[in-house]
């Protein structure tokens, strides 16, 4: 567990805690200052050099994966550590997304005139300085990064002892990049001390930091809602469905909902329920069996599943609420997609939702009543992603309401500030 309970002690810890959310709120001012131009310069470089130093990169991470194995990770685990030449090729693809991507800060989001003649705008500027915290997934740094400086944002980015040594490469090439680009101060920190003390001292330093962030798993993220004093964007886990309602093409249907399960089972945007309605399920679900059996995908089902099919074991209560983020999948029949969406509402962790139809009125029906951050019609759930929706990266995905709510792009790293110009008007 990355954070421990308690309350922090020790001048050594709050004086490197104070240290750093101080010199972050200073780069802060700093970023403020540059231009769109300097930006995107300095992200086109940060881009070239994860790739010319894919070497030192890929040897500091084995040093993270041979630690992992030591300690017996789970191989899903496994997996969200590991780079290689293709994730770490996207990694740069991301950051070179971001960089052409439109600016943001300083876009007049409303204006108007006053009958007294002042002009009020309403503006996006900077969050300031933000808090990620962050498991196993070194590519978290490189993305976050690049996302927060193009929004003249400071983070600070606090990874799990997992990826000790693949999180501080990035950072040595990623800042060596801001320096070749002309820029001469720090515009993101990545925390080098790994004591749970340090965690929480930093969820405690409001005075500096203006947002959290935490991406992993449900523990992680309850526990920093928990200790934090800053407000939290966040998700808790990601129970997302798929419905394959009864006009659904088949030959789709069964391509999608293998992508959803076994492309990247370990991500929070996999499929972990898959519901089918009766109409279709004798013809359906032996297909889907099949598919998943090839893919060594493991399957709790219902009563209703389970008399169509063998070989499966019977789900329980908990698992229509359970995250695997293995390759373990729950199947249930319902009757029509009221029930579907019934299920959904009630088990769900409002993260991504995806109906397979032919349907056009029971695809806006589905859209309208899933009460999910994301809504699907026809696609795996696997596009719930910043870069597939167009954001260069995402900074994390929020289940929230307010502020941000799916994946967070440029826009969600922006807040306003209301602007008013006059000419010597005084209220009376």
């Amino acid at each position: 567990m990355l954070l421990a309970s308690g309350i922090i002690k020790g001048s050594f810890m709050k004086g490197y805690v104070g240290k750093l959310t101080r010199q972050a709120r200073e780069s802060s001012y700093k970023l403020a200052r540059l231009s769109s131009a300097q930006k995107n310069k300095a992200l086109k470089f940060m881009a070239a050099a994860l790739l010319k130093n894919r070497d030192f990169i890929l040897r500091e991470n084995k040093k993270d994966l041979a630690a992992g194995r030591r300690k017996n990770l789970k191989e899903s685990l496994i997996d969200r550590l590991a780079l290689n030449e293709a994730r770490l090729k996207q990694m740069s693809v991301s950051l070179g997304e971001v960089a052409r991507l439109p600016e943001v800060v300083g876009k007049v989001i409303s204006s108007s005139l006053r009958p007294n003649g002042i002009k009020i705008k309403k503006i996006r500027v900077p969050i300031g300085v933000v808090l990620v915290i962050f498991e196993a997934r070194p590519n978290v740094v490189s993305d976050c990064a690049g996302l927060l400086f193009k929004t003249s944002n400071v983070g600070i980015l606090r990874g799990g002892s997992a990826s000790f040594y693949s999180n501080l490469a990035i950072q040595k090439v990623l800042n060596g990049a801001l320096s070749a680009a002309g820029i001469n101060f720090k515009a993101f920190f990545v925390v080098e001390k790994t004591s749970h003390k340090i965690a929480q001292e930093l969820l405690r330093a409001s005075e500096n930091i203006d947002l959290v962030i935490p991406r992993g798993g449900e523990a992680l993220i309850k526990k920093v809602v928990e200790v934090s004093n800053i407000p939290v964007i966040k998700h808790y886990k990601g129970v997302c469905h798929i419905f394959v309602d009864k006009t659904a093409d088949i030959k789709k249907a069964l391509k999608i909902a293998v992508n959803a399960k076994v492309q990247r089972p370990s991500v929070c945007n996999a499929v972990e329920t898959i519901l089918i309605h009766k109409d279709i399920a004798k013809k359906f679900l032996p297909l889907l069996k099949k598919e998943f059996d090839t893919n060594k995908v493991a399957i709790r089902a219902d009563a209703k599943t389970a008399g169509i099919i063998s070989g499966v074991k019977k789900a329980f209560e908990s698992d229509w609420s359970t995250e695997y983020l293995d390759l373990v999948v729950s199947i249930k029949v319902v009757k029509d997609v009221d029930e579907a969406i019934r299920h959904i509402n009630c088990y769900g962790s409002h993260h991504t939702e995806s109906i397979i139809t032919r349907n056009k009125k029971n695809a806006e029906h589905f859209l309208k009543e899933i009460d999910s951050a994301c809504c699907f019609v026809n696609i795996s759930t696997r596009f719930s992603d910043g870069y597939q929706f167009g954001l260069g990266a995402e900074i994390g995905i929020s289940t929230d309401k307010l502020h941000a709510r799916g994946p967070m792009g440029l826009e969600e790293l922006t807040t306003y500030k209301w602007i008013a110009t006059g000419n010597g008007q005084i209220r009376e």
